[in-house]
């Protein structure tokens, strides 16, 4: 029976996890799988680490499955997988680590109990993520948890990076720019020095691009300056978040259009980016391959977006020796990284067109001042390169 290490992403409605094999030091994948349709219709399926389909299941109409029992439910499966696998430890993706927490760590009550109170600062996100560590506190209190941060890669970001021009009183109660991404962005930042040492040693930024986006921009490896700040609602478009936004829109939302709080809520995160610009879809596939004028609008202004942002993080790092794209649109959406290399290319982009189509790992031309890469990010696997190593560090 082979130890492993659970991987757990809540959200609202679904729990996606991996499983790695502790016991060897490049942590294989064991398997993956995720169960959505917490609350409503849940369902479940688990793959191995080829992507062949070891279990699926779908619950009666009626059946509630909530994060606690849907948590027991993949705890289960795991045991009685193949030969079965022992739990280890479990990690955890949790958005908001505060000023407090830079680094992963160990659970305990007391930092459940830290971790509940910055709920107001990702209330979408927060409680959502911590309903399985909290489960699982109480059910497993012998079973070690480690919290891993997506703000926490961040904290290296210079005072000003995080800083908004806003009174002392309420700076103080947290109000800044945090950055998200982190996790995606430190496997970024650690997988740099195998393709390219002046792209790890540089200035880089990096452009994760999916449902959510955001760029970073990286010296050394390390946090300068993102586009996301005190909300993963900054930044740029995404799939139904607005990004930026002049403030004097929701003054206008609120005395013209009488919005309240839940309305702008739903509004900016739920009803606006590519999905509000398009009235289409918040896949950009979907979008790559609609007819509709408004579908080209919302792909013109996302890419314009990033264009314009990447240009605002060079000044940042002083210059730019290599762009990175990851996340599912970066990663498989020729199109747009064709796009944003345009927009690029006064920094010295020089795109290799049949690279870029082929989705090779570097996809600028020979020539090009700034390389250029696709980069699959695999924050799982930084979570339980994490967990492994807080547990070990806390063993007797």
């Amino acid at each position: 029976m082979a130890d492993v290490i659970l991987v757990l992403n809540s959200g609202s409605s679904s729990i996606k996890f991996c499983a790695y094999c502790a016991q060897s030091e490049a942590l294989p994948l064991v398997l993956r799988g995720s169960i959505d349709g917490l609350y409503t219709a849940p369902a479940f399926r688990a793959v191995d680490a080829q992507g062949r389909d070891i279990g699926s299941r779908r619950w009666e109409a009626g059946e509630v499955l909530d994060h606690g029992s849907a948590v027991a439910f993949v705890a289960d499966f795991l045991r009685g997988h193949g030969e079965g696998h022992h739990l280890a430890a479990v990690g955890h993706r949790v958005v908001h680590g505060g000023t407090r927490y830079t680094g992963p760590l160990r659970v305990s009550p007391e930092v459940i109990a830290e971790l509940a109170s910055l709920c107001p600062l990702a209330p979408l996100h927060q409680p959502h993520n911590l309903k399985p560590i909290q489960m699982l506190a109480e059910r497993r209190p012998d079973l070690p948890q480690v919290v891993c941060f997506d703000t926490a890669f961040h904290c290296t970001q210079p005072e000003l990076a995080q800083a908004f021009a806003l009174p002392k009183a309420i700076t103080e109660r947290g109000v800044r720019r945090y950055g998200f991404h982190g996790l995606s962005y430190e496997y970024i930042a650690s997988v740099l020095p195998q393709m390219d040492s002046r792209a790890a040693n540089g200035r880089t930024v990096v452009a994760h691009l999916g449902n959510g986006s955001s760029l970073c921009a990286l010296a050394a490896r390390r946090s300068v300056a993102s586009t996301m700040g005190f909300t993963a609602v900054d930044g740029l478009p995404m799939g139904t978040r607005c990004g930026s936004l002049d403030p004097g829109v929701i003054l206008y939302l609120m005395d013209e259009l009488k919005f309240d709080a839940r309305a702008i809520e739903d509004l900016i995160y739920r009803k606006s980016g590519l999905l509000g610009v398009s009235g289409v879809s918040s896949d950009m596939r979907a979008l790559l391959v609609s007819d509709e004028p408004r579908s080209r609008l919302a792909i013109d202004l996302f890419t314009y977006r990033i264009g314009r942002e990447l240009g605002s993080l060079a000044a940042a790092l002083q210059g730019l020796d290599a762009l990175v794209f990851t996340a599912g649109v970066g990663e498989h959406a020729a199109q747009i990284r064709e796009q944003v290399c345009r927009y690029a290319a006064w920094l010295g982009v020089e795109l290799d067109a049949a690279a870029n189509g082929r989705g090779e790992l570097r996809i600028s031309s020979a020539a090009s001042r700034v390389s250029v890469w696709v980069v699959p990010t695999n924050e799982e696997l930084m979570i339980a390169r994490h967990t492994r190593a807080v547990i070990g560090a806390a063993a007797p």
